[in-house]
């Protein structure tokens, strides 16, 4: 499958299923509210921290070695035994800490805790053996899979009354269903691994833990932070404004995601013509949607926020500082990305350590001196201090062009898309009062509108997007051929 089918693959399957995780977010912030909302964003957070030390690393060095497609099902082997073993280290601090584990979330969970640790441990070796085997199509499929699961899953429960647990529940079983189908599609079985296997993966693992950090870091330091300054009900708008802007960093993961086997593969084959393209292309689509987003979002956070109801518009402005950070961080991303596939880890593990020491830093202080507002702050200015140092060690290996024409395109046509979406929302609010009433289905509209104008204005403006969609598209289009 081509690289830009697969990305297209990859970005229809998560947007179907953050599609339903999105109403699914409506429907709990408005049965549960923001306290039990704020509660399981800190048990996810909890989750993703102790994950990062149950694997270290090991997911990202078991999706390069098997990428590379030297004995594959022994570095898997070597991938069960080093991460299974480490998770029983953390499961069994778990079981010690579990006291003020309940005091920091509120709520006697740490038993869900250990679950979903173990079953995160089994989905991540299935997802990290899907994308080295380049099945990254297969991965995104089961990924918005997951997404559906849950939210149908935590629904039914919470529908029932179960309140935390439903949603925790619900959790664990798509984890359970979505990791067994993956291995299933993967038909590749362990076999008993060498000494030299495990050596291999410690060797990428040493360097690229920090990868799987900086990816935690990024997601979860600041609602891990804010847990210890703020109230949980603070805490649940924040994680609605943060789950509501990682719906637009949709298609940059997709392409971080469909580049890195490829890289990898191709880096193998030292050729480095091909992988400066592959950057380039990376970082001119990496914003695509992210671009408009945010600037969509400068001019509705408000009423997008009040979808979840009147007590979340207060997050509001955090929602668009979070689409600035995403921004940057989708950009940094694919930089380091390209670090690790062409099996330089060391620099990435600089860049990374670099950025997550800002982030928890500036977390702690901003939060700690301006609130929750500053833990949205903290992550936009680590992440920019993160994109630079990517770009300069990534340039110390690979000369790649900038493509700023392109980007620059896609700010053009999200300007004149703020500018309708703007006028339309002036003319509504001041001509139809049933649009208090209906909020939501107005956002849609303005939403779709705004949709509509960007594509539209980037195809007219942009030959190389409009070359390059006619090329992923399984049908032909004159218009786009032109």
């Amino acid at each position: 499958m081509q690289i830009g089918q697969t990305t297209f693959v990859y970005f229809i399957s998560k947007i179907v299923g953050s599609i339903l995780g999105f109403f699914a977010t409506i429907y709990f912030a408005r049965v549960l509210g923001e306290v039990v909302l704020g509660q399981y964003a800190l048990v996810l957070a909890l989750i993703a921290w102790l994950g990062v030390i149950g694997k270290v690393g090991f997911s990202s060095a078991i999706t390069k070695r098997i990428s590379e497609n030297k004995e594959p099902t022994q570095f898997l082997g070597a991938g069960i035994v080093v991460m299974s073993s480490l998770m029983i280290i953390v499961g069994f601090l778990v079981v010690i800490f579990r006291t003020p584990i309940n005091a920091y979330i509120g709520v006697p969970v740490a038993e869900f805790v250990l679950l979903l640790l173990f079953l995160k441990l089994y989905k991540n070796l299935v997802n990290a053996s899907l994308k080295g085997n380049h099945l990254v199509h297969t991965y995104a499929v089961l990924s918005s899979g997951n997404q559906i699961i849950t939210a149908v899953a935590q629904i039914s429960l919470v529908a029932i009354g179960l309140s935390i647990t439903g949603m925790l529940w619900g959790y664990a079983i798509a984890l359970v269903v979505t990791a067994t189908i993956g291995l299933w599609f993967l038909g590749l079985r362990p076999s008993l691994p060498e000494k030299r296997h495990i050596i291999s993966l410690f060797n990428y693992a040493k360097f690229s833990w920090l990868g799987s950090m900086r990816s935690r870091t990024f997601d979860t330091v600041d609602i891990a932070v804010l847990g210890f300054f703020v109230s949980q009900g603070l805490v649940g708008i924040y994680s609605v404004a943060w789950s509501l802007s990682k719906f637009l960093d949709i298609f940059g993961s997709a392409i971080s995601s469909t580049l890195f086997p490829e890289m990898s593969k191709v880096s193998s084959k030292n050729d480095l013509n091909a992988i400066s393209g592959l950057v380039t292309d990376g970082l001119a689509y990496a914003g695509l949607i992210l671009i408009p987003g945010l600037v969509g979002a400068a001019v509705l956070s408000d009423r997008l926020m009040n979808i979840y109801g009147e007590s979340f518009v207060a997050g509001a402005e955090i929602l668009t500082i979070l689409i600035v950070a995403l921004l940057i961080y989708t950009y940094n991303k694919q930089l380091l990305n390209t670090l690790n596939a062409v099996d330089r880890p060391d620099l990435a593990f600089r860049a990374n350590a670099i950025f997550i020491l800002t982030n928890i830093i500036l977390n702690i202080i901003l939060i700690w001196q301006i609130g929750w507002v500053g833990a949205a702050i903290a992550t936009a200015l680590s992440a920019a201090i993160g994109l630079i140092f990517a770009f300069y060690y990534t340039r110390q290996l690979i000369s790649f062009e900038l493509p700023t024409d392109e980007i620059s395109r896609q700010w053009i046509a999200a300007l004149f898309m703020s500018l309708v979406v703007y006028a339309a929302r002036q003319i509504g609010e001041t001509n139809w009062e049933w649009i208090n009433d209906y909020n939501a289905i107005f956002v849609v509209g303005l939403v779709s509108l705004g949709a509509a104008i960007y594509f539209l204005s980037l195809i007219t403006i942009s030959t190389e997007f409009r070359q390059t969609v006619d090329r992923n598209l399984p049908i032909n289009i004159p218009l786009l051929s032109r």
